[in-house]
């Protein structure tokens, strides 16, 4: 069996996806986190069960890449293309996908908490048993799917607008002076 540094399993992701992919399904634990994979193209990359903790895709384009049970916290999604991916019980907590288009994705049980979603086109994607997307920041420019696949109680025009929040900050403040 080979052990591959990170550097060098990003290098075979990039030249040889289905190498990755075969050498993927002997290893246990698999740690990616913390590895910048901005500005690549992936498709049909298996990353089920992997840690990519605080990794970045920024500028990537993703198609039909396997996010399932996979640990994304604090990934960077800025600006990224993911098409057709599979995120089904994956950890999205503190993930930054403003500016992403993330269409025709699959968030079936993925835990959304902090995710910022801010401009961010989720058309077309399974929202409808994602967890805690109530609890992730988005803005009235994030395109959302049609109703029917959002969770029942989500109301996206709820929005939690940031900039709002920071100018009441500050006028707290200087009321304080």
């Amino acid at each position: 069996m080979i052990d591959y540094t990170k550097e060098e399993l990003v290098e075979l992701l990039k030249k040889n996806p289905e190498k990755f992919n075969e050498w993927k399904y002997d290893q246990e634990d698999i740690d990616l986190s913390e590895v910048d994979f901005s500005g690549i193209t992936l498709s049909e990359i298996d990353f089920s069960d992997i840690d990519l903790n605080s990794s970045s895709f920024a500028d990537c384009s993703l198609s039909f890449v396997n996010f399932s049970n996979t640990d994304l916290t604090s990934v960077d999604f800025t600006r990224a293309r993911v098409l057709e991916c599979n995120f089904t019980e994956a950890l999205l907590t503190g993930a930054d996908c403003s500016y992403a288009e993330m269409t025709y994705c699959n968030f079936s049980d993925t835990d959304m908490a902090g995710t910022i979603l801010s401009e961010t086109d989720l058309s077309n994607s399974d929202l409808t048993s994602s967890v805690n997307l109530s609890a992730s920041r988005y803005d009235e420019d994030t395109v959302w799917p049609e109703e029917d696949l959002l969770p029942a109680d989500f109301d996206g025009a709820n929005h939690k607008d940031l900039s709002a929040l920071q100018d009441d900050e500050e006028d707290t403040i200087s009321e304080d002076w």
